[in-house]
């Protein structure tokens, strides 16, 4: 397998992946099971940009950094709107208080928004990789 074929088939798993957190953030979200959506999300919007990351031969083990580059490469420049950009970093706060803050008690509303950025993300990076 070439290495441009391995890049394309590691991005569509990434995308499958996000799909797949995508699914589990909504079935949270319906039953009441706010932070776990709220992770899940996360993840769903983290596997979208490691999807695009899978396309060239730049990648990172620390989330933050991976978040950066996105940022600095794909949000900055424009080829991603920056309001989706500041999405993201809100979604990345948010789980990270979610997940790390005992008594953090997330509310439906904030799950909601977390799930229509990540499946906003998912939507424009399936765009921006079948161009």
């Amino acid at each position: 397998m070439k290495l441009d074929d391995r890049n394309k088939a590691l991005s569509k798993y990434r995308i499958q992946e996000a799909e797949d957190s995508l699914k589990v953030s909504e079935f949270c979200l319906n039953n009441e099971l706010y932070k776990d959506s709220i992770n899940r999300s996360y993840y769903a919007a983290f596997y979208c940009v490691k999807a695009i990351l899978a396309l060239t031969t730049t990648d990172f083990k620390r989330h933050k950094d991976v978040m950066a580059y996105f940022n600095k490469t794909y949000v900055a420049t424009g080829i991603f709107p920056k309001a989706l950009g500041k999405r993201l970093g809100k979604i990345q706060k948010i789980r990270e208080i979610s997940d790390y803050d005992d008594f953090f008690l997330a509310s439906r509303e904030q799950a909601q928004e977390q799930y229509e950025t990540a499946q906003e993300l998912l939507k424009s990076v399936k765009l921006y990789i079948c161009q």
